[in-house]
């Protein structure tokens, strides 16, 4: 029996990758977006059909709590398990402290932090009756080692609020079988990636890198796979960082 995923921001970048990654594994999928599109449909259909796995678009603005509630009635409607949640999507802004307003901090809070718990509280009581089942949250690298410019984005994305929400939740449902961990990227190689290498100097950022290029977003996605395994049943709880290694 194939096993089922939910990965959000599934429409390009890192969750892109993670959909044909989780697809050619022989998982079936929900796949989750703010809005459709032709193109962005006719590549799922061409997918499932070169996979042989089911895939379905869901479509939610992360942003607004009922729509992510109406969305996870539509998942849950279809009567099958969820093995694996992947709150991948997140949004940037980039602003010094002193010029961010404040209304720009909760959007991207709301995305970046508060929609990720919304879907776990959600699936976890979906996970808690089927007695198992597999979370990844997406954090950043951004949230270590910041910028300037980059006060919203990093501060959503703090490795420590990650490492906490991480351990805390992967203690509460470790009785039902459930594992909790995060992945912690460095400058991928996405549409948002490239808009952050635009904003600094990315031979800087090259300079502090063991490994001197951007990270490849399929690179991302294999290291989900391998946390959604039965491969990593021991690890829960923890935050993987892939940046390339810090040289400095």
């Amino acid at each position: 029996m194939s096993q089922n995923a939910i990965i959000t921001g599934a429409n390009r970048g890192i969750g892109k990758s993670m959909v044909s990654a989780f697809a050619e594994a022989g998982y079936d999928i929900w796949v989750c977006a703010r809005s459709a599109s032709d193109d962005f449909e006719n590549e799922l259909e061409e997918l499932g059909n070169r996979t042989g796995a089911t895939i379905v678009p869901i479509y939610f603005d992360l942003a607004k709590e009922d729509e992510i509630k109406d969305g996870v009635k539509k998942i849950f409607s279809e009567k099958r398990n969820i093995d694996v949640l992947i709150n991948n999507a997140g949004v940037s802004y980039q602003g010094l402290m002193m010029t961010t307003p404040v209304s720009k901090m909760r959007e991207v809070f709301e995305v970046n932090v508060f929609s990720q718990i919304t879907l776990m509280q959600l699936i976890s009581r979906k996970m808690i009756k089927q007695k198992g089942g597999c979370i990844i949250n997406m954090c950043s690298v951004g949230g270590i080692n910041t910028t300037p410019g980059s006060f919203a984005y990093s501060t959503s994305k703090n490795i420590y609020i990650y490492i906490y929400i991480c351990k805390t939740v992967a203690l509460e449902l470790s009785k039902y079988n459930i594992r909790v961990n995060g992945i912690a990227p460095g400058l991928v190689d996405t549409d948002m990636g490239q808009l952050y290498a635009d904003n600094v100097d990315i031979q800087r950022v090259f300079a502090e890198r063991n490994i001197v290029r951007l990270c490849k977003p399929e690179e991302i996605a294999h290291a989900a796979l391998y946390l959604a395994s039965k491969e990593a049943d021991y690890i829960t709880g923890q935050v993987l960082t892939i940046d390339g290694g810090w040289s400095v």
